[in-house]
């Protein structure tokens, strides 16, 4: 878990009785390669921190079509911001995945309890917020190639990790498509 508290302390600083609560609150755990952490519909109210592995949030289109949003590897943190509603997407284990999970309650004890402690989450929001925005800007306005290009440079380490469906899928093309231009950039 000490992944977890160096990334927090990126943000803030914290003494050891504080780590000391904040450790005490975590709960790790698995999700094998395709089980889904959450699912359209459900609730979702954890704050959740990823130690190994990679998850994607997609959704279905009008089509039926998989629309793959967001991927989210290691040492990131994600909640839901819309708290007590039902997710409209599913959150699936794109590889197997160890997580660190904070409750509702226990996230909610650490906010009353760490003095700053909203001021350090918040910095971590918003940093991830302008990785997102940052990693989706491109698929709106350029072409495929530029699309898939930006991806390599956005996630350089996730590439091969990820089969070519969901990378497709992110990118809002075909697989077809994908593969030629992987072809033609080599």
């Amino acid at each position: 878990m000490k992944e977890l508290i160096e990334h927090i302390l990126q943000f803030g600083n914290l003494n050891k009785q504080q780590i000391e609560l904040i450790l005490n609150k975590a709960t790790e755990t698995e999700l094998r390669k395709d089980d889904y952490f959450a699912e359209a519909g459900s609730t979702f109210n954890q704050v959740v921190f990823i130690l190994e592995g990679i998850l994607r949030i997609y959704y279905y289109n009008k089509k039926g079509d998989e629309i793959t949003k967001y991927f989210i590897d290691e040492n990131h943190l994600f909640s839901n911001p819309y708290k007590d509603e039902p997710l409209t997407e599913y959150i699936q284990a794109v590889t197997d995945c160890k997580l660190i999970i904070f409750s509702k309650k226990d996230w909610d004890e650490l906010s009353d309890t760490i003095i700053d402690w909203d001021k350090i989450v918040h910095k971590i929001f918003q940093k991830g917020m302008r990785e997102k925005l940052d990693r989706r800007s491109s698929l709106v306005s350029e072409d495929a190639t530029t699309r898939y290009l930006e991806f390599l440079e956005n996630y350089p380490n996730l590439t091969n990790r990820i089969p070519l469906s969901y990378i497709a899928s992110y990118l809002g093309i075909t697989q077809q498509s994908l593969s030629r231009i992987r072809k033609n950039i080599r």
